[in-house]
């Protein structure tokens, strides 16, 4: 696989790696009350990059009132890829139907809570960012709250499956907490047939050490957008993986902001298209302290006809973030004629003062010399091409470091390469 895109700052770079042609930019308006509490809105930023109105991201507008957002044109640049008319809905006004149900299994000195909208923990990780977002957080009834208290070492992981039961368009709210100096794995399955808009809010405590994996493994015709925000207290850890497999649109928006210093953020993804599937994934870095550390890796591979993978990746390093090291990266393997995979890297930078920021994207076929050294020692090309493919995606599986996930997930991926072979 050939790199066809790479850049790196280093100290001593220009104040701004350009993503803005201009570097014209609005000052924020003042910001309405929220009612969930905080900031209800934020002005645009007006910069732009690439020709591309509003797409930086320093002066998104984010809001919890679905009003504050124009109705989807699919010309927006958060929205371009996204097949607007396969959504079920849930970017307009009106998600009635039924939630996923959510179960959780978790050891004992986990508090598991079903609270209401006024509950003060909801909102504490981030704002809408999006439409589709902000209808989700209008619509949802109740949210489910799950905390790891101070100081709790868990061994055993906390399983959170959430089975779809129709094809209404839905809203679901989940917020994740390890307090101070905890550490726990979490994993989101999301399972059954839905048409779902999901905010996943998740707060890292002071010193904390946070693993979440989100699994999408939804029935073929099942739609999921998913905004999962981040919030890194000081010196924290969060290791965030993304498995996309199932449905017939998934769109997952994981975003990640350091609240204090010194912390360290993981953020990996591993997606299989099949035919006719669209699985998106826009992740963004926004790294707004000093000392801290990123490190994003997403891999994918499609096969059959209109396979469509997207993956766009955002890092904002500000002014005030000076010794951030940071750095971002997809690739993608195309399996089969009739697919479409979109790569877009992008790289924000306020202050020369880091320690390092980088990106790089590829995509291609197989490597036709790693086929000619497995089929030279008498392997048949149809076992070499499974044996590559294993491969390209194993390293991120093994990253989870949970032994019956990472198990999943390798059978996950045989059952994706068994379809592709019928």
């Amino acid at each position: 696989m050939t790199e066809v895109k790479e850049e790196k700052a280093r100290i001593g770079a220009p104040s701004i790696a350009g993503f803005t042609e201009e570097g014209e930019s609005l000052s924020p308006a003042p910001a309405a009350a929220g009612p969930l509490g905080g900031d209800a809105s934020k002005s645009h930023s007006h910069g732009g990059g690439y020709g591309i109105p509003d797409s930086s991201r320093a002066g998104r507008l984010t809001s919890y009132r679905l009003a504050d957002f124009p109705e989807l044109k699919g010309t927006e640049e958060e929205w371009r890829f996204t097949p607007l008319r396969r959504l079920g809905g849930l970017h307009k006004d009106g998600l009635d139907g039924a939630a996923p149900g959510v179960a959780v299994d978790a050891p004992q000195q986990v508090r598991v809570e079903t609270v209401g909208r006024d509950d003060s923990r909801i909102g504490s990780a981030g704002i809408p960012e999006d439409r589709v977002s902000a209808n989700a957080w209008e619509h949802f009834a109740e949210a489910t709250v799950i905390t790891v208290p101070s100081g709790a070492q868990l061994e055993d992981r906390i399983l959170v499956t959430m089975t779809g039961n129709g094809l209404a368009a839905a809203a679901q709210h989940v917020v994740l907490i390890a307090e101070a100096d905890a550490r726990a794995v979490v994993v989101l399955n999301h399972q059954g047939q839905a048409v779902v808009s999901e905010n996943v809010e998740i707060v890292v405590g002071d010193r904390a050490e946070l693993t979440v994996v989100s699994l999408q493994e939804w029935s073929d015709d099942s739609v999921h957008l998913s905004s999962q925000q981040v919030k890194v207290g000081r010196d924290a850890k969060v290791k965030h993986v993304a498995i996309s497999l199932g449905g017939s649109v998934v769109r997952l928006t994981p975003t990640v902001r350091f609240a204090q210093p010194g912390g360290e953020a993981e953020i990996f993804g591993l997606y299989f298209a099949d035919a006719g599937q669209h699985l998106e994934h826009r992740t963004f870095v926004d790294h707004a302290q000093p000392n801290c550390v990123s490190n994003v890796l997403y891999k994918g591979a499609l096969q059959g006809k209109d396979a469509r993978t997207v993956w766009v990746g955002d890092v904002l390093i500000q002014k005030q973030a000076e010794g951030t090291d940071s750095y971002e990266k997809n690739q993608n393997l195309v399996l089969t004629d009739g697919c479409r995979a979109d790569s877009v890297p992008n790289l924000e930078i306020e202050t020369g003062l880091i320690e390092g920021a980088g990106h790089a994207s590829a995509t291609g076929r197989f490597d036709d010399e790693h086929l000619f050294y497995l089929m030279a020692r008498g392997i048949p090309e149809d076992v070499a091409r499974r044996l590559v493919v294993r491969g390209f995606l194993n390293e991120i599986i093994q990253k989870i470091g949970v032994p019956a996930i990472e198990e999943h997930l390798t059978e996950a991926v045989e059952r994706e390469l068994d379809a592709g072979d019928n």
